[in-house]
């Protein structure tokens, strides 16, 4: 397939834009309608990036009929300091993890929010090394992993509450962990590699791309959900993402380098295996197909959206894949695709 170099404006017209009186950072969407007779109804969580111990997680019901967003002051709740990532369980509208100073768990009622669990993976201290980000697995959703600066992984059983191992995973900060298979995982670290393990085997690690500068931190990895071949990770103070095949390790299959600033933050289509969003410090979110073939000029966007200043966070919706959510300053916006 031949590189298209047309490239095509995500529909503001159908962009919904709350604005917030803090700046964000993690953000959610719910994998099921928030109440069973209102199919339309879905959950959005929200967090602060205030740089003190307060911040705030604000839950909002979004209507993808009407188009309207709406907060829910009864499910908004005081977080110690700002959440590095929000995830609801997969299938599920009415329990939110968050990342942090630890691994938390909160049950979203009808009208209230109650806190499940706090969890510490350190077995030797009443302080847990802080957490840079978490993966919900979908196929055993008792499963969390999380990763710290502290070089561990850890592999939670979060219906008994209980560490299932706990690994170190790299040489220095792990930065981003993402679940393949129900027992398969990668993270990305300050060390500049992509590992994947295996839950069979946890002697051994695979890495399958290291950064082309030497300790060039990789911040984010995201695993293709509809083709596990794939995943695609970006660099620290880098325009480029890179899309690896796990079959053919250490040479990237593509690198997009269309951005014009840092990439901040990536996500895989949920329900294509060849399309990828990417956001960045040059205020673009842009969406990519992915050829069969890279021409020799690389690879253009087939879509672009320039928000009102740098991008930080982004969320493909799973349940509904034709919105995109994205973050920047205090502002969160849903762009139809």
């Amino acid at each position: 397939m031949e590189n298209s170099t047309q490239e095509s404006h995500l529909r503001s017209d159908n962009s919904v834009t709350y604005e917030f009186p803090y700046p964000l950072y993690a953000m959610a969407f719910s994998s099921s309608a928030s109440i069973s007779h209102c199919p339309h109804h879905h959950r959005i969580a929200v967090g602060s990036f205030i740089e003190e111990y307060n911040n705030r997680v604000d839950v909002l019901s979004f209507d993808d009929e009407t188009l309207t967003l709406k907060p829910n002051t009864s499910l908004s709740f005081d977080h110690p300091f700002p959440p590095t990532k929000l995830m609801f369980r997969p299938n599920s509208s009415d329990l939110l993890a968050s990342s942090g100073d630890y691994l938390r768990l909160w049950e979203l009622r009808e009208n209230s929010i109650e806190p499940v669990s706090v969890l510490n993976n350190s077995k030797s201290s009443e302080f847990c090394a802080p957490l840079t980000s978490f993966d919900w697995n979908e196929v055993e959703p008792r499963r969390i992993g999380t990763s710290s600066i502290d070089t561990t992984c850890t592999i939670w059983d979060v219906e008994r509450g209980v560490v299932e191992t706990q690994l170190i995973a790299h040489d220095k900060e792990v930065y981003d962990i993402a679940w393949g298979e129900a027992g398969v995982f990668a993270s990305v670290s300050a060390d500049g590699s992509v590992r994947i393990f295996d839950l069979r085997d946890k002697e051994h690690s695979t890495i399958i791309y290291e950064s082309p500068q030497p300790d060039t931190p990789l911040l984010r990895l995201a695993w293709n959900k509809q083709d596990l071949r794939y995943m695609a990770t970006i660099l620290m103070d880098s325009n480029k993402i890179v899309i690896l095949d796990i079959r053919s390790p250490t040479m990237p299959v593509a690198e997009l380098e269309r951005h014009r600033a840092s990439v901040n933050a990536i996500a895989w289509a949920p329900q294509s295996g060849r399309h990828i969003c990417s956001v960045g410090d040059d205020a673009q979110a842009l969406i990519w197909e992915l050829p069969t073939v890279a021409g020799p000029n690389g690879i253009d966007p087939m879509s672009s959206y320039s928000a009102g200043s740098e991008i930080n966070q982004l969320q493909w919706s799973a349940r509904q894949p034709d919105w995109i959510a994205i973050a920047f300053s205090t502002k969160m916006q849903l762009l139809k695709v």
